[in-house]
This record gives structure tokens, C-alpha cells and sequence, in this order.
């Protein structure tokens, strides 16, 4: 099996990835992500993970056969992209804003080759998930920013923690609302060549 490379610090990421037996590098890619004057949402985040993808893999060359891969993830609703809040009112608006609606969750992700053999171009994509809440009142709202959990997440939630009793139902791909849609990572690395298998011999199981 190849190297294989995050090039972002996000434990989550990290995890979905690890669930299935690849053995992941971490190395985080500091790059702008301010958007570009009039560029829609889905080509911000496709640009971002593509430029992480290419930072980290110039490091990498010259060093075996490796892939990077990049992503970014943001919440949209009605043509509003929501980042990490600022503060804990920002966090408060964002969740107020989400309440008894959908909104989209969309991540860009990146597989490049960064050394060896293999000269891939590398794949890149988008992926939607639509995702609704359920409607929050004030003491839901306060209980869930007393936790903590929503100051350093895009559209201030997180469906895999105590986020998870704001979602009524999702449309589309779970591990994309997390930060990467694994269905199409997973494709993108078997096609470039960089893993053999559907999955990594360490997969771990769900256990009850």
C-alpha cells in the first residue's frame, strides 16, 4: 500500500479513514480559504481541497510512492455559507438560523499522487448532503453551546457528537456531513492504484 496523506489536522477526518484499516500521515495544509469574489460555494470548496492536496504533495516528492488527500467542508443555506462561528453569539445565530430547516452540507475532496511511479492526474469532487433540524428553542439552543462542541465547527454542529439530537433526517452521504464523503475517497484512492483492497486489513468492525 502506498503512503497515504491527510493533509488537514481534523481528528474526524483522521477517524473515518482509520475506521477502515489505512494506515494515515497527517500533515495540515495552511492555506487561504477566503472566497474568491463571486465563486459559488461548490467550487470554493473543490479549489480549497485541491490546494491543500497540491501543498502537502509538493513536500512529499521524492519520497515513494504517496497520495494526498485534501478537503474542505462547508454548511450553505439559502446561498449563505456558514463557517466556524466567531464567537458564541455568531454560534447562536448560525443555530437559530438552521432551526426547523434544511440546509446543504457540502465537502470537496482531493487524491493526488504525489510521488513514485504513479503520474496520475488525481480525482477530484464535490458531494451534497441535505440536511434538515429539527426546530430548537432557546433552552436547546443554550444547552447545546454550553457544551462547547459547536465553536469549532462549520454551521456550528456536529452530527457525529451531542449535535446529533439537532438532526431530524439527512439526505444524501452521513460520513460527508462529518467532513469526507468516504464512499467517494475510498473510490478515488482504488483508482488511482494507491490501495489494492476495498478495505484496509485493520478495518474495525462496529461493536455493540
Amino acid at each position: 500500500m502506498s503512503r497515504l496523506v491527510l493533509a488537514s489536522r481534523s481528528p474526524r477526518r483522521k477517524a473515518l479513514l482509520e475506521r477502515l484499516g489505512l494506515p494515515i500521515e497527517i500533515a495540515p495544509a495552511e492555506v487561504d480559504e477566503s472566497r474568491r469574489p463571486g465563486e459559488p460555494p461548490r467550487w470554493h470548496v473543490r479549489r480549497l481541497a485541491s490546494e491543500k492536496a497540491r501543498k502537502v504533495a509538493k513536500t512529499l516528492s521524492g519520497e515513494g510512492p504517496a497520495f494526498v488527500i485534501g478537503a474542505d467542508t462547508e454548511v450553505v443555506v439559502d446561498g449563505e455559507v456558514l463557517g466556524k462561528p466567531a464567537d458564541l453569539p455568531d454560534a447562536r445565530r448560525m443555530l437559530r438560523l438552521l432551526s426547523g430547516r434544511r440546509h446543504e452540507v457540502i465537502t470537496g475532496y482531493a487524491v493526488l499522487p504525489a510521488a513514485g511511479p504513479a503520474k496520475a492526474r488525481g480525482v477530484t469532487g464535490v458531494v451534497s448532503t441535505q440536511v434538515e433540524f429539527k426546530k430548537l428553542d432557546d433552552e436547546e439552543i443554550d444547552a447545546y453551546l454550553s457544551t462547547g462542541e459547536p465553536m469549532h465547527k462549520a454551521g456550528a454542529y456536529a452530527i457525529q457528537g451531542v449535535g446529533s439530537f439537532l438532526v431530524r433526517r439527512i439526505r444524501g452521504s452521513h460520513s460527508n456531513v462529518i467532513g469526507l464523503p468516504v464512499c467517494e475517497v475510498m473510490e478515488a484512492l482504488r483508482a488511482l492504484g494507491a490501495i489494492r483492497s476495498p478495505i484496509g486489513p485493520d478495518a474495525k468492525p462496529d461493536e455493540e
